[in-house]
């Protein structure tokens, strides 16, 4: 005897019914909630860092900005009732005797400062690139000078560059050389802060370049040298080119750090003899906090101009590499 199963026969589909969508598969639950959780973990890393530049970037600039378009005292800067004078401070800044003298400091301190330690830097890490024995350990030990605090730095230049005691005019007087008042004649006042911050700098840029130095292919160097190009040749046409965009950034960098330096003048000279040595650094201080009546607007001014004269040379430099992406 068989047995027969019958099987139900299915239900037609007409068209446009909701028969349809009820054939669909079921939607996955919480697929929605997979896919927007990217974005809220995007947003979470995100919220860090945006609350961190408004703290500590820009409400510091929008607080320097209103006090330099306003007469602030001791006692308006407590109460917040400072009246608005516009451009009134910047005017001020500009009539000043000390402007003229703090700016050509600036710009002579920020030059040669930079000059110096790119080249000093860069010859450095071309002579590390050899990779000779102890070359990782010497290397180290010029990493010192940058590791230190800067009062450290400033104050052991300070001792060595003293007038009756410091170590350098000890040796100048060992070969028959008077003595050199580093510190306190206005002649050699930055002169002698300019050399503290070479020093500084040179760590830097040596540990910038040498990194540079080594994304070059080392074929391209045995090319050359298969065809007779010397050790001259071989740098300036690979090393120097190709190391051109790694040297724009640490000149850059270099160029806000140096604009800014106000411990190193301040430790050692404080901006003296006779501002000899002031830069805007530390003009702006001194107006601001080196008086018993400080002037807080004119300080913040002065501030503000080390501010655009930084931006002015980030927007050039990010303009140059558009360009060199282009081209």
């Amino acid at each position: 005897m068989k047995h027969t199963t019958q099987v139900p026969d299915r239900a037609p589909v007409r068209e446009g019914s909701g028969a349809v969508a009820a054939a669909q598969p079921p939607a996955v639950a919480g697929t929605g909630r997979r896919r927007t959780s990217p974005q809220w973990a995007a947003w979470g890393f995100l919220t860090p860092v945006t609350l961190y530049l408004v703290l500590f970037y820009a409400y510091p600039l929008y607080r320097n900005l209103d006090l330099s378009l306003r007469d602030y005292t001791v006692r308006s800067f407590v109460q917040g009732d400072a009246p608005f004078t516009g451009l009134a401070n910047y005017q001020t800044v500009l009539d000043d005797p000390t402007f003229a003298p703090a700016l050509l400091h600036t710009v002579v301190f920020t030059a040669v400062c930079l000059v110096f330690q790119y080249a000093i830097g860069l010859a450095l890490a071309v002579f590390f690139n050899q990779h000779f024995r102890l070359s990782a350990t010497l290397r180290a030990l010029f990493l010192v000078p940058w590791l230190l605090p800067l009062i450290v730095s400033a104050s052991t230049w300070s001792w060595m560059l003293n007038s009756d005691s410091g170590i350098v005019n000890a040796a100048l007087h060992a070969v028959g050389i008077g003595p050199v008042n580093w510190l306190t004649s206005p002649s050699w006042s930055l002169t002698s802060v300019i050399v503290a911050n070479i020093w500084i700098g040179v760590p830097f840029n040596l540990v910038v370049l040498h990194s540079g130095l080594q994304s070059i292919p080392a074929g391209l160097y045995e090319a050359a040298a298969l065809d007779g190009a010397g050790a001259w040749r071989r740098f300036w046409s690979i090393t120097f080119p190709l190391l051109r965009p790694v040297s724009a950034i640490t000149l850059l960098l270099g160029l806000v750090y140096t604009l800014k330096v106000f411990d190193i003048i301040w430790i050692m000279t404080k901006g003296g003899p006779a501002d000899s040595s002031t830069t805007f650094a530390t003009w702006s201080y001194q107006l601001g906090f080196g008086n018993l009546l400080p002037a807080f607007g004119p300080g913040a001014a002065v501030g503000n101009l080390l501010v655009v004269a930084a931006l002015v040379f980030g927007l050039i430099y990010l303009r140059a590499e558009r360009k060199q992406r282009m081209s």
